[in-house]
């Protein structure tokens, strides 16, 4: 019997989703709302995508995995994208900088525009796959509380019903899959946020003559000093530009106005970033957003009908600070991929085990965005608990600790790239070597290479 699916929604975890379905369902439409272009350019309905993005290694892994013979990171590269080991970034945590100590089998982070990765994987999708693309919109489910059976969506055609054994929503921060529950008779789906009122804006500039070794660039905000958070993060795209995205909980916004926005940058914890940007000549105005809170739907908490899967930011928002979105998206599309490799679409459980299989990445991804939210004035959400305080602290000296403890450095570098949940920072032996020690002081002073120390002299120290 033939098999169909539909997937709601056009961009990372929708396009994943989708080529996952295609080697094992028979037809597989992706509806999206957007014309969507033919080209690394911009879409409409994308504001987050003018920020600051990065994959992460277990998202690039997954990607690789459902796209095999695709050659995404190829392509990607091909086209500027830049790989950057991650222990050879320059990263400002709240303790000081961390140690750079890059090796040859370093995790790399795959730094680019959204654009241009939204682009490839599209590409990939539409060159190895079956999957057709329509334009439309979804506006309701078909089915009762038990089981959907399709969608109703509407195009430049009219109102049409598109049935299907398996409809995946992926619509992104915007789904009304809880309204189209309603509509069927399911209710009750839990929701966490933390909201610190973060706002971001972004803007890019042309990489000045000397400063292309510069690597991806990262100054965070302190949580514990009762001040609004202020960050940002500097990430190196292609055609030989810098994506700059300032960040800043509520009280302390970050400026849409363009001649402010050095200022800003100049007055984080460090100005490294301020001051290489000083140099740099701006390529387009400030983009603003304000949607950012951590949110998260407990959608595998729920008794879902058969036939219904929610992935990507349908299900939950993070903080962006730490780079999660897009790769929860890919291992969320994974768990799904994995999931009809064991069984039909129509199975029992089948739905509800790909929702099960996918919240342990979004869960891990969750705790990390939220944990620091909590600590900042006005947060909307819950408060910090007692056990909260304990984590942080015991997070703050592991942290400390890695700078000389390999096997402290690599549990945290796995959990931090969602490779493993925290659960794996709770091992005897860790602990142990967390109480142990030696505890080593962050430097003061960015951890410069010759190139970058003989650039950032030369710049001197603009004023504001």
């Amino acid at each position: 019997m033939s098999r169909r699916a539909v997937v709601i929604g056009g961009s990372v975890a929708g396009l994943l989703a989708a080529a996952a379905l295609s080697r094992s369902v028979d037809e597989v439409t992706v509806i999206d709302r957007d014309e969507l272009p033919d080209g690394p350019r911009p879409r409409r309905r994308l504001p987050q995508a003018r920020h600051a993005h990065v994959l992460l290694p277990s998202g690039r892994d997954a990607v690789e995995e459902l796209l095999p013979g695709a050659d995404v990171r190829k392509h990607l590269l091909a086209a500027g994208a830049r790989e950057e080991p991650f222990s050879g970034t320059l990263d400002f945590g709240p303790r000081g900088w961390s140690r750079r100590r890059p090796t040859a089998d370093d995790a790399l982070l795959t730094c680019c525009s959204r654009d241009l990765f939204d682009w490839t994987l599209r590409d990939a999708v539409v060159r190895t796959t079956r999957v057709t693309i329509r334009r439309g919109e979804a506006v309701a489910l078909l089915g009762s509380s038990g089981r959907v059976t399709g969608a109703r969506v509407v195009t430049d055609g009219g109102e049409a019903e598109l049935g299907a054994d398996l409809v995946v929503d992926a619509s992104g921060r915007g789904s009304r899959a809880e309204q189209w529950l309603d509509a069927l008779g399911v209710g009750g789906i839990r929701t966490d946020e933390v909201d610190a009122g973060l706002v971001c804006a972004s803007r890019v500039f042309r990489v000045p003559p000397g400063a292309r070794a510069f690597p991806l660039t990262r100054v965070g905000a302190e949580p514990s000093d009762g001040l609004p958070g202020r960050s940002g993060m500097l990430v190196p795209v292609e055609d030989d530009r810098w994506l700059v995205t300032l960040m800043g909980t509520r009280g302390g916004e970050p400026p849409a106005d363009p001649a402010d926005f050095l200022s800003f940058a100049l007055d984080l914890r460090d100005p490294v970033i301020g001051r290489l940007i000083s140099r740099a000549e701006p390529l387009g105005e400030v983009s603003v957003s304000r949607r950012t809170a951590n949110r998260r739907r407990r959608f595998e908490k729920a008794a879902l009908p058969e036939g219904l899967v929610v992935l990507g930011d349908a299900v939950a928002t993070y903080n962006p600070v730490h780079w999660q979105g897009m790769s929860v998206a890919a291992l969320g599309a994974r768990a799904l991929d994995r999931r009809l490799r064991a069984g039909d679409v129509n199975a029992p459980g089948f739905a509800r085990g790909v929702q099960r299989a996918a919240a342990r990445s979004v869960s891990a991804a969750f705790a990390l965005g939220s944990s620091q939210d909590l600590w900042f004035p006005d947060v909307v959400g819950r408060a910090p608990s007692l056990a909260d305080g304990i984590l942080r602290r015991g997070l703050g000296r592991m942290e400390r600790v890695a700078a000389s403890s390999p096997p402290v450095y690599e549990a945290l570098r796995a959990v931090t790239m969602l490779e493993d949940g925290r659960g794996r920072l709770l091992q005897p032996r860790l602990l142990l070597a967390t109480l142990r020690g030696p505890v080593t002081k962050p430097s003061a002073e960015p951890p410069l290479t010759p190139q970058e120390s003989a650039f950032l002299g030369a710049v001197g120290s603009p004023c504001h």
